[in-house]
């Protein structure tokens, strides 16, 4: 009987032994379990703050961007007013015309006393050119001097003339009085000084020829619009 006690306990002690060393076993694991967890929960919160970090530097690479754009667009500005100033220039260096390339007649106004006359100059260079200031005309001989301008007719753009365009000038050949005192001629030249661009030629519009008073004659600055008011003289 007491054998059989004896046993018993050496038993249960063995069942209890082995019950704690399954529960110490167990304890490990969750612990091992708890650490990996753990460790799982770092590398959580690592790559958490990861994407932050890549957004730092994506906020940094966008000012950085931003600032690389500002430059662009500085440059760019830059290009364009380049560019601008390139039309301009463009624009304002269109060859000179020439007597040579120019057809310049002469044309009475209407009405008596027929005080007043048209050039025409058409261009027949077959390329675009700049008509500068006015007609250096030569009613007389050289010693009378040029036809004086007159200031308020001068345009405030330049005279551009593309193929086949005109530009006009009024010229004021005298006054029309009776007790005035008057040449005639035939034929006169004009001269594009300011251009260098040569003397023409012109024959009178009327075969009596032209009245010419060099007391009282002007001349007006090319336009392409004759009668623009400025031109009133």
């Amino acid at each position: 009987m007491r054998t059989f006690r004896s046993r018993t306990t050496v038993l249960a002690a063995a069942t209890t032994a082995a019950l704690a060393l399954t529960l110490t076993a167990c304890g490990d694991n969750g612990t091992g379990t708890r650490s990996e967890g753990s460790a799982a929960s770092d590398s959580a919160t690592v790559a958490a703050e990861s994407p932050k970090a890549a957004d730092g530097a994506a906020d940094t690479g966008t000012t950085e961007s931003t600032g690389s754009g500002t430059g662009t667009t500085q440059a760019a500005g830059a290009a364009k007013s380049s560019g601008s100033t390139g039309g301009t220039s463009a624009e304002a260096s269109a060859p000179l015309c020439t007597a040579k390339g120019l057809q310049i007649t002469a044309e009475r106004q209407d009405g008596p006393p027929y005080t007043h006359l048209t050039l025409s100059a058409k261009n027949t260079s077959g390329a675009g050119c700049e008509m500068k200031e006015y007609p250096h005309i030569h009613f007389l001989d050289n010693a009378r001097g040029i036809v004086p301008p007159v200031a308020k007719s001068k345009p405030q753009a330049p005279v551009i003339l593309e193929p086949g365009q005109s530009a006009y000038v009024a010229v004021r050949m005298s006054e029309g009085g009776r007790k005035e005192s008057t040449e005639t001629v035939k034929e006169f030249t004009v001269t594009l000084k300011a251009n260098g661009g040569g003397m023409a030629v012109v024959k009178s519009p009327a075969p009596e020829g032209l009245s010419v008073n060099p007391q009282k004659w002007a001349t007006g600055y090319w336009t392409t619009e004759l009668r623009n008011g400025a031109d009133d003289f």
